[in-house]
């Protein structure tokens, strides 16, 4: 069975010590994945921080960025005081690597 991208996010953020919630969520009347304002899949927080994290393949990381930097919602959210980050994922020889980009 494979991995999803979520799940090495998540795998990821526990063990650098952040609490983490799954906010996207299938909506089967549309039929389509909802995130939480439209960008974010995971919820992170920790020691007054709160993290909303995008999880995707490398390959498709800069299409979230852009999605992200469009979306209305994106300036209430960092005005908020919330860091926003874009976990693009890929397979290297010895395992797999996060490249984590902050918007």
């Amino acid at each position: 069975m494979k991995t999803s991208p979520t799940q090495r996010s998540l795998k990821m953020l526990r063990a650098e010590g952040y609490l983490c919630a799954i906010v996207e969520h299938w909506n089967q009347y549309a039929r389509v994945r909802q995130d939480l304002f439209g960008f974010i899949d995971i919820l992170a927080i920790k020691d007054g921080e709160t993290l909303g994290v995008q999880t995707t393949t490398l390959g498709h990381a800069q299409e979230r960025i852009d999605k992200i930097k469009d979306s209305d919602k994106y300036l209430p959210v960092k005005n908020a005081g919330w860091k926003i980050h874009v976990h693009g994922w890929r397979k290297l020889k010895a395992g797999w690597a996060c490249k984590q980009t902050e918007l």
